[in-house]
């Protein structure tokens, strides 16, 4: 990718970090979302709402290179999503940071082991670097006394701040979160919200966000794409705000 590192984090040059041209999203070779296009720059925010199963996670999956690329453009940073080579993809994970809604957690490993072993698969080496960032991304996400605590012993919160500082250990220059609050409290889901946008304040990662609730987008604006009848589309605040019926904040279609 075209970047600098700042504050331990990857800053880029002006071309978009993240860039769709009439792409087509599919899954298992059906046609989920066709002509999406769309660009995320370096320190943007940018969320992707939707009725669940109207394809908005099947964009993440596309940017991570689990679903095959179609169309004019499908780039991240300096990988082409069409032509990638499988050798290329890990290459590709290591610039992204991925929040899962189920956390995804090693659930026979502490947290320190959680985060040991994305660094170990992603190619470092020195285990008193390992263990000094580990330690790092822990402070940065409030759980710097539980990185030897396992997962069961943690709130959903506190195992969601852990899937966050996982995100966080390659000092990525795009942030992936998929559902981030979506099996959380609203009390708690707000403090995870908090913890993101701070993120994204402090160190400037382009943060994609997917999410179905509507408080989330009310709470912490940012630019806003639709998916809806097999299309996502940018839409703007009056817009989006037109799509709130339901009392517990879900969007519906």
């Amino acid at each position: 990718m075209p970047q600098n590192r700042e504050n331990g984090f990857i800053t880029a040059s002006a071309l978009p970090l993240v860039e769709l041209q009439g792409a087509d999203i599919k899954n298992e070779g059906n046609l989920i979302l066709s002509d999406v296009s769309f660009t995320v720059k370096s320190g943007e925010l940018l969320y992707i709402v939707g009725r669940v199963g109207s394809g908005k996670s099947s964009i993440i999956k596309t940017l991570t290179a689990e679903l095959p690329a179609e169309g004019k453009v499908v780039r991240v940073g300096d990988y082409d999503l069409i032509k990638i080579r499988k050798k290329q993809i890990p290459y590709l994970r290591r610039n992204l940071g991925v929040v899962f809604q189920d956390f995804q957690l090693l659930t026979e490993r502490t947290v320190m082991e959680n985060l040991l072993f994305v660094l170990r698969s992603t190619g470092w080496k020195d285990e008193t670097k390992m263990e000094f960032r580990c330690n790092q991304v822990l402070d940065m996400v409030g759980l710097s006394t539980k990185a030897h605590k396992m997962p069961h012993q943690l709130s959903g919160g506190e195992q969601q701040r852990v899937a966050i500082a996982r995100a966080l250990l390659n000092s990525p220059s795009v942030i992936l979160a998929d559902e981030p609050t979506g099996n959380l409290d609203a009390e708690t889901a707000e403090g995870i919200m908090n913890l993101l946008m701070k993120i994204h304040h402090d160190y400037k990662p382009a943060i994609i966000i997917v999410t179905h609730n509507r408080t989330i987008l009310d709470k912490f604006p940012g630019r806003v794409l639709l998916c809806s009848g097999g299309n996502c589309k940018e839409v703007t605040d009056e817009l989006t705000s037109n799509f709130t019926e339901n009392p517990d904040g879900d969007m519906p279609a």
